[in-house]
């Protein structure tokens, strides 16, 4: 059926539905009797029926009462039908009087309702009819669905609900609803039953049957999410959430935004908050330099930055891979911004002393690293050949030419460190400390934990091992870790940028540590699957290098707070410039030599360095 005979056929009930309804004003009139009506009333309603019936057409047109799609009406056809019948109403007073001498002024009025009530019945009765289908359908297909329990009856729940009870392509059954508001208790929410609060989440799933729970209050606090998805973790039910409470400022909920639980959602804390402003304003109009740009921290580093209008914006890399991927989205999400994309090694001297000195950068972010633990266990040399000496070489080109600032991106395995990687750093931590006393650029290092989702993180590889089906892979039952997001790790070494004056090693407080072994338990189970029985924990053994905790300063830095009260500063330690430079001079040269006792050496050059892992 075309569109132009759908909008005649809504015409022609709109006409028969006006002319039935006002002649049933006068066969009430007449107490409910045809015999009863008067033949001077009866013509009169003749002669006046069609050109209101042609008045009404005419308004409802000018009310776009005919441009609505039937399966989606709403409230707002509602309030544009009462606007026009208050339309109608002035001009049946203008033109017809309502005196009583055409049809009397009580038929008039009964008509007048009736047409209304009928002119809405219209209009909402193919969305009832559907809604009614999809229920009997789903009553005849019930034993092939799953049921759905949806936690939180606010806004975003609304519109969800809404979604399982008006859409054609969700076939999830809406079986119950939880929210902690005692006063929603017992009412319903798009027909489901609004059972009880967060409490009684385990009790609902064996009653309902429930086979998915969808999170939807997007503007809950973390800790109250974190308890709430650690109740939904021990029902072995599967849980979905919404993004963010951005999706409430969009209007954009819906079933298909739906997404799994992601690791930070169990963090119990709220994201780290930093002053925008003063990023933006040191940042603006810069010439910046990200080196590892294309890895996870280099390239949100390089989004953030962008986003912050800097004169020029430098990515170096030496996986081209990574920086054509950023360079095409930046190119795509900041058409404006002036961008150059180098490959190239920050082991090479040459190459490094020509990229500062052509393109003479305000602010350098030193991301390009190696950073795999057990990897660099068994490639100790290639760990101090780019991770201190690309540092090294880097810094004097820095200094060479004026760089105003440089920020290291170090890490926690850089304190009193058990492996070769976390000593690695712990030296390039020395060496921007060093190079600071020695010329007017300021440089500085900002030390966080594990990021959630950055390349090789232990996160990515639970979710595949638990796609896979098993095992998923824990090093140690007891081992701990902090943990913070890429966004939150930017945000962090931006803002230490800031605050830099030179010397300091800026530290985050991540909050309270997880415990791995609890975190892929909590993984599995909000997949749906239940730990060592569906999907098998194994312990492989703490990999070399690796120590059950990780910390974030060393006893002899203390602690200095800054205007952010979640990062903090570590004082710098004391040490032999002149002795460090002569330790440098001979881990170049054995390097270089391939020798074999690489970690001997560092050893002796960085005393918090432990080989052996203290279980």
């Amino acid at each position: 059926m075309t569109v132009a005979t759908k909008v005649a056929a809504i015409m022609l009930l709109d006409v028969v539905a006006t002319m039935v309804s006002f002649f049933l004003g006068l066969w009430f009139r007449a107490d409910f009797s045809f015999a009863n009506i008067r033949q001077v009333h009866l013509g009169g309603y003749l002669s006046a029926i069609g050109p209101w019936c042609a008045i009404t057409i005419l308004v409802f047109v000018c009310f776009r009462l005919y441009s609505s799609i039937w399966a989606f009406v709403s409230t707002s056809e509602v309030f544009r039908i009462t606007g026009a019948y208050i339309v109608l109403a002035v001009i049946g007073v203008v033109l017809f009087h309502f005196d009583g001498t055409i049809m009397p002024r009580s038929s008039m009025v009964v008509g007048f309702l009736f047409s209304y009530v009928c002119s809405v019945g219209i209009r909402f009765s193919y969305r009832l009819w559907i809604t009614a289908m999809k229920k009997l359908s789903h009553a005849a297909h019930a034993s092939g669905l799953k049921n759905v329990m949806l936690i939180g009856a606010g806004d975003a729940g609304r519109a969800l609900a809404m979604e399982f009870t008006n859409s054609d392509f969700v076939r999830d059954h809406l079986a119950c609803v939880i929210d902690d508001n005692p006063v929603k208790l017992n009412k319903r929410l798009c027909g489901a039953p609004i059972v009880g609060n967060r409490y009684y989440i385990p009790d609902a799933v064996k009653q309902y049957k429930i086979s998915k729970i969808i999170f939807a209050i997007p503007s809950c606090p973390a800790k109250t999410r974190k308890e709430i998805l650690d109740i939904c973790s021990t029902t072995g039910c599967e849980v979905q959430m919404l993004p963010g409470i951005y999706q409430m400022v969009n209007g954009d909920v819906s079933v298909s935004k739906l997404r799994n639980v992601d690791p930070q959602d169990l963090l119990g804390r709220d994201p780290i908050k930093v002053n925008m402003d003063e990023i933006m304003d040191y940042v603006s109009g810069k010439v910046v330099l990200v080196t590892g740009g294309g890895g996870s921290i280099g390239s949100e580093l390089c989004r953030q930055i962008a986003r912050a209008h800097p004169k020029e914006l430098i990515i170096f890399d030496i996986y081209e891979n990574n920086a054509y991927d950023i360079q095409m989205e930046l190119q795509r999400t900041c058409p404006d911004l002036n961008l150059q994309v180098l490959i190239g090694s920050v082991r090479n001297t040459n190459r490094v002393d020509y990229l500062i000195g052509t393109y003479r950068p305000d602010l350098i972010f030193h991301a390009a690293a190696h950073k795999h633990v057990p990897l660099m266990e068994d490639s100790p040399n290639e760990a101090i050949k780019n991770n201190v000496f690309g540092t090294y070489k880097l810094a004097k080109a820095a200094a060479k030419y004026g760089v105003k600032r440089f920020v290291l991106i170090s890490t926690d395995k850089a304190v009193n460190p058990t492996n070769i990687m976390g000593a690695s750093k712990r030296l390039c931590e020395m060496v921007v400390q060093m190079m600071n006393r020695e010329s007017d650029t300021e440089f500085v290092a900002v030390r966080f934990g594990n990021v959630l989702g950055s390349n090789g993180s232990v996160i990515p590889l639970f979710k595949k091992q638990i796609a896979a089906g098993g095992p998923v892979t824990v090093t140690h039952p007891d081992i701990i870790r902090y943990f913070m997001t890429i966004p939150e790790a930017v945000s962090l070494v931006l803002q230490a940028g800031y605050y830099a004056r030179g010397g300091e090693i800026f530290i985050l407080d991540m909050g309270e540590p997880v415990k791995i072994d609890t975190m892929a338990r909590n993984m599995i189970r909000l997949s749906g699957y239940e730990p060592d029985v569906d999907i098998r924990i194994e312990y492989t053994g703490l990999r070399p290098g690796e120590k059950l905790y990780e910390e974030l300063l060393m006893k002899e830095e203390g602690m200095q707070e800054t205007a952010n009260k979640l990062i903090h500063i570590g004082k710098p330690i004391e040490m032999d410039d002149e002795k460090f430079q002569e330790q440098l001079d001979r881990l170049d040269k054995a390097c270089k030599m391939e020798v074999t006792n690489m970690k001997d050496i560092v050893a002796e050059i960085v005393p918090t360095y432990k080989r052996k892992v203290e279980v």
